[in-house]
C-alpha cells in the first residue's frame, strides 16, 4: 500500500516539473529559480540566469579569502598565546596588534568618575573631608586593634583629646587624625600636627568602630612609640622600679601602670606573656600613664638586669594571703608552702619549664625509692607589707592573678636578697586584686623611701658644723 501511494503521488509532481521546463524552453525570459528536491531529499543543482551566477561565483570567492584571513588571524592570535612568538614574522605581529582580536576592556563610566575629597583649612592647616565609601578609617582602625599588624607597622590608635594631647606633650609622632567636627580639631595642639594627615568623618563612622560608650570624636593613628625618644614630664620620681609578671588582664594592667605613674616609678619593665601595653583597654584604663612613666614591654628575664640598677634589691608582691589575722589585725600561722598561696605558678609556663612546689612531707622521697625528685624552690622570706624593705635602690615583682609569678622571678629575689611583701587579709579571704596589690605596695615603698630620703637629709644637717 505504502509504495503504492508513493507511485501515484510522484506522477503529478513530474508532470508539473515536465510542464515548468518546457515552458522555460518556450520563453526565456522566465526567472527559473525554483528549488527542486528529489523525494529522497537529495539536494539538486540550482539554475542561476548567467549574470547572477557569474556575480555569486565572485561572491564565493570574495568569502573564501575572508575566511583564510580570520584562520590566519586565529593561528597567529594561538602561537602568540602559546608562546612561539618567535617562529611569526614581524609583519604578521604588527598585523595581530592591529586585528580585531585585541579589544580594550570596558571601562564603566560611574567608575571612573570618582568624587574627589573636598579640602579645607583652619589656621594653615590643611584637612580633607573623606567621600562616600572611603575604607580608611575601617582599615585603620582594624590594623590598630591587631596587636600582630601593631607589631609588624608599628602603629598604635589612640583615641580621646586627653590620651592624644598627652602622646603630642610626649613627643609621639601622629600620622594620621579623624575628627568630627572643627571645633574638636581646634581643641588639640594644631602646631604639632603639622605633618600628620587631618581627616574630617562623620561622627557616625568614628561611633561606629569607636570602643567607647560616648566618644568624643576625634581618633588618631601614632607611630608606635619608643620610651627612649619620648619626653616624660619632670615630676618627683623616686627610685622604685616595677616588674609585670604574667599579668594579662588589660583591665588590670592599665591600672597597674596608673598607679605606678601616680606613684612616681623610675620606669616599668614588662615581661613577655604580658598583655600588649598598646591594646586600646590598657590605653583607656591607664588614662595616659604611658606617656608618664617610661614603659618597656617584651622583655625576656635575661635581659631585664639589664634595666635595674646593679645594686637594686628585687621584691616580689605576694598575690595571695600569705598569712592570716586575728580579731586585732595581728598576723599568725607562717605558711607552710609557697604553692598554697599562689605566689608560684603550679602551671606549665611559656617555655615548658618542668618543676613542682617544694614539700617538706615528701623530702624524704629519692631516686631509689621510684620517686620522683623535686625541685627546692629559691628560699624568699615573708614579711608583712608596712616593715621596712626598701633600700636606695628597690624593685617591686607583681604577678598575674592566673599564672602567678614565675620560677625566673623567685631567683631574681634570692639573688638580690628580696623578700616576699603579705598584705594581711581575714580568713575566708582567698586573695587581692593584682592591680590594687600593685597600688598598696607601690605607695608603701614610695612612702618609706620618703622617710629614708628624710633620714639622711637629718643625718647630713647633724654632721654639719
Amino acid at each position: 500500500m505504502a509504495a503504492f501511494m508513493r507511485s501515484m503521488g510522484c506522477r503529478p509532481l513530474a508532470s508539473e516539473v515536465k510542464a515548468i521546463f518546457m515552458t522555460g524552453k518556450q520563453n526565456p525570459c522566465i526567472d527559473l529559480k525554483r528549488y527542486v528536491r528529489a523525494l529522497r531529499r537529495r539536494p539538486v543543482k540550482v539554475l542561476y540566469p548567467e549574470n547572477e551566477a557569474e556575480k555569486r561565483i565572485e561572491k564565493k570567492q570574495h568569502d573564501v579569502g575572508v575566511v583564510d584571513q580570520r584562520s590566519e588571524r586565529q593561528q597567529t592570535y594561538v602561537a602568540k598565546k602559546s608562546g612561539t612568538e618567535s617562529s611569526i614574522k614581524h609583519k604578521q605581529k604588527a598585523e595581530f596588534v592591529k586585528s580585531d582580536f585585541r579589544r580594550e576592556p570596558k571601562q564603566d563610566a560611574k567608575a571612573t568618575t570618582k568624587k574627589p575629597s573636598v579640602v579645607g583649612e583652619l589656621e594653615g592647616l590643611r584637612y580633607e573631608k573623606v567621600f562616600p565609601g572611603d575604607k580608611r578609617l575601617a582599615r585603620a582602625v582594624s590594623v590598630a586593634r591587631s596587636r600582630k599588624f601593631r607589631e609588624q607597622q608599628g602603629k598604635v590608635l589612640l583615641e580621646g583629646k586627653r590620651l592624644i594631647c598627652d602622646a603630642l606633650s610626649a613627643g609621639a609622632i601622629p600620622q594620621i587624625l579623624f575628627f568630627s567636627t572643627v571645633e574638636r580639631l581646634r581643641e588639640l595642639p594644631l602646631d604639632k600636627l603639622r605633618r600628620a594627615s587631618l581627616v574630617k568623618v562623620k561622627f557616625e563612622d568614628i561611633k561606629i568602630w569607636s570602643d567607647l560608650v560616648t566618644p568624643q570624636g576625634v581618633m588618631a593613628i601614632f607611630s608606635r612609640p619608643d620610651a627612649s625618644r619620648l619626653v616624660f614630664p619632670q615630676v618627683q620620681s623616686v627610685p622604685l622600679y616595677l616588674i609585670c609578671d604574667n599579668v594579662r588582664d588589660p583591665g588590670n594592667a592599665g591600672t597597674i601602670l596608673r598607679s605606678a605613674a601616680a606613684a612616681g616609678c623610675h620606669s616599668v619593665l614588662l615581661t613577655k606573656g604580658c598583655v600588649d601595653v598598646w591594646e586600646p583597654k590598657v590605653l583607656r584604663a591607664a588614662m595616659g600613664a604611658h606617656f608618664r612613666v617610661p614603659i618597656i614591654p617584651n622583655l625576656d628575664w635575661e635581659v631585664i638586669p639589664n634595666y635595674l640598677p646593679t645594686t637594686v634589691t628585687v621584691h616580689l608582691a605576694d598575690n595571695c594571703s600569705g598569712m592570716e589575722v586575728d580579731g586585732d589585725g595581728e598576723s599568725y600561722g607562717p605558711p607552710k608552702k609557697a604553692g598554697d598561696y599562689g605566689w608560684v605558678s603550679s602551671r606549665p609556663n611559656s617555655k615548658n619549664m618542668q618543676y613542682e612546689e617544694y614539700d617538706t612531707e615528701y623530702e624524704s622521697d629519692s631516686d631509689e625509692e621510684g620517686g620522683r625528685p623535686k625541685l627546692s624552690l629559691p628560699t624568699v622570706e615573708s614579711q608583712l607589707y608596712h616593715a621596712n624593705w626598701v633600700q636606695s635602690h628597690t624593685a617591686l615583682v607583681i604577678g598575674g592573678e592566673t599564672h602567678g609569678l614565675s620560677l625566673e622571678a623567685l631567683e631574681l629575689a634570692e639573688r638580690t636578697d628580696g623578700q616576699r611583701l603579705t598584705v594581711p587579709m581575714v580568713s575566708g579571704v582567698d586573695s587581692l586584686n593584682s592591680a590594687m596589690a600593685a597600688s598598696i605596695l607601690l605607695f608603701e615603698g614610695r612612702r618609706q623611701l620618703a622617710l629614708l630620703a628624710g633620714q639622711s637629709k637629718e643625718k647630713a644637717r647633724t654632721k654639719m658644723p
